[in-house]
């Protein structure tokens, strides 16, 4: 009986590899310390965040999903716990074709999440914590106009202000030029439609005619195409 188990295990095991393409994304990990749980894969379509899959987890936190990806985009892991607790519940991360990881913990689910295997994740962090750098500086400049506790006098309003616009100059300057140097990388059209959206179209189109063809003709290249037409 043990023996029969044995060979149904390894014939499944063996259809699920032939299945797989060259476009397969399979996204495995572990998520600590969960005991139970719904965990979904998740991508945005039509406007419309919709499951692509879904795993109940008992007792281990590891899980694997499979999912043919066309164009590398933004996938989302959302776990529903069973703690009346909305927060801290859905990661977001570039997925592309090939093995990603994805470990983390369940109370921790979305904070500092560790990702691998994927290129433009990479690329996608490496902009995200640039971006993130510019807001802080915005939240530091704009507690300047508030009184400290030794009395100190706060800066004045339109000092602060200068400075917050330099900063936001600087951080659109960033975002530019982030484009132009990655024009072979399919997160430069998501996050020019995301974080640029509002900067001047003969930028954007000028960085948009530097995209390789592959990434033009992606998901996120033929969405930047429509905005920029539009």
């Amino acid at each position: 009986m043990k023996r029969i188990l044995f060979l149904l295990g390894l014939t499944v095991c063996i259809a699920s590899c032939d299945s797989k393409t060259d476009s397969t994304m399979t996204v495995s990990g572990n998520i600590k310390g969960l005991k139970k749980g719904t965990l979904y894969l998740q991508h945005f379509k039509d406007s419309t965040l919709a499951a692509l899959d879904s795993l109940e987890i008992e007792g281990d936190g590891n899980f694997v999903f499979n999912q043919e990806v066309q164009s590398p985009e933004i996938f989302y892991l959302y776990l529903k716990k069973q703690d009346e607790n909305d927060l801290n519940d859905r990661i977001i991360f570039f997925g592309e074709p090939g093995e990603i990881t994805i470990n983390t913990s369940w109370n921790t689910f979305d904070i500092d999440p560790e990702i691998f295997g994927s290129e433009s994740q990479e690329k996608f962090e490496e902009f995200n914590t640039m971006i993130s750098n510019f807001n802080i500086k915005e939240l530091e400049l704009m507690q300047l106009t508030q009184s400290d506790e030794n009395g100190v006098e706060p800066i004045s309003l339109d000092s602060v202000q200068k400075l917050i616009d330099r900063n936001i100059i600087a951080r659109y300057r960033y975002m530019l030029n982030f484009g132009l140097t990655n024009a072979n990388s399919h997160v430069t059209p998501y996050v020019l439609l995301t974080q640029a959206n509002d900067a001047n179209p003969k930028y954007l189109d000028s960085i948009y005619g530097t995209l390789s063809e592959e990434v033009a003709a992606s998901k996120y290249g033929i969405a930047l195409k429509t905005y920029l037409e539009k």
